[in-house]
């Protein structure tokens, strides 16, 4: 994912397996820009090593994410690409490629205001406000709800305030919405939420658009498209002005 403002560098979100396919969408150098990863999951990061863009000589990439226990964001993405795992070592890459850790922080990349905030996952994880040019943007990909007791648990009412710093107000919300609340039940220690737990939030924020995201995989296109449009009527009805599902090749105007 990859958030553009014209005539200045690009920031991504996160380093999953699109970035090779996006990669091939921009220029291949000279390159600079900026990576925002939420957490180290394997979904969340092994595009990298396929980053065209990260192989060419001059080119450069910061990547921001949260230490993990086992070290640095550098200590473990060095423990992921290395052999036997992958031919080379990231060090071994001809482009620029650095690693700057975050969890609570509020910095500057360019001209975007970045605001970092913990979000309840499994394992250390975070997720991003972007502010720029006018515009803003929340990206919190997996967020783990909190849930009542029993055999059949369901998101509580409860949301983390270091979410709703986040999301208040924004223009573009992109929010986990993976499951469905019987989903949810069966695997409510995952580190996910229900559609309709992110919409809470998306209310309770006053989110402008609220961007589904983090489909459960075993959805299919039909299921899709039906979550996607009761997830909007329930918007409407709560006064979401829009909701959106996200998808491969989405462009998105704010």
């Amino acid at each position: 994912m990859i958030v553009e403002v014209h005539g200045e560098a690009p920031i991504l979100f996160d380093l999953g397996t699109g970035l090779r396919l996006l990669g091939e969408t921009l220029p291949i150098s000279p390159f600079s820009a900026s990576a925002l990863v939420t957490h180290i999951h394997w979904d969340h990061v092994q595009g990298l090593p396929f980053f065209p863009q990260i192989h060419v000589p001059g080119n450069k990439l910061d990547i921001y994410g949260p230490a993990q226990a086992d070290g640095t964001l550098a200590d473990v993405f060095g423990g992921l690409m290395k052999p036997p795992y992958f031919p080379i070592h990231f060090s071994q890459l001809q482009g620029d490629v650095r690693f700057i850790d975050v969890m609570s922080d509020e910095m500057a990349i360019g001209n975007a205001k970045v605001l970092v905030r913990p979000v309840p996952h499994v394992g250390p994880t975070v997720g991003y406000r972007l502010d720029w040019d006018g515009r803003s943007v929340a990206y919190i990909s997996d967020h783990q709800a909190p849930c009542t007791a029993g055999d059949n648990p369901q998101p509580t009412t409860q949301i983390d305030e270091g979410v709703l710093e986040l999301c208040d107000g924004v223009d573009l919300m992109i929010h986990d919405a993976q499951y469905t609340p019987t989903e949810f039940a069966q695997k409510s220690y995952w580190g996910h939420c229900t559609i309709d737990y992110a919409l809470s939030i998306a209310k309770r924020a006053g989110v402008k658009t609220f961007a589904m995201f983090h489909h459960d995989p075993g959805h299919s296109d039909a299921q899709m498209d039906q979550l996607v449009e009761d997830a909007k009527c329930k918007g409407r009805a709560i006064g979401i002005p829009e909701v959106i599902g996200t998808y491969e090749g989405l462009v998105v105007d704010l």
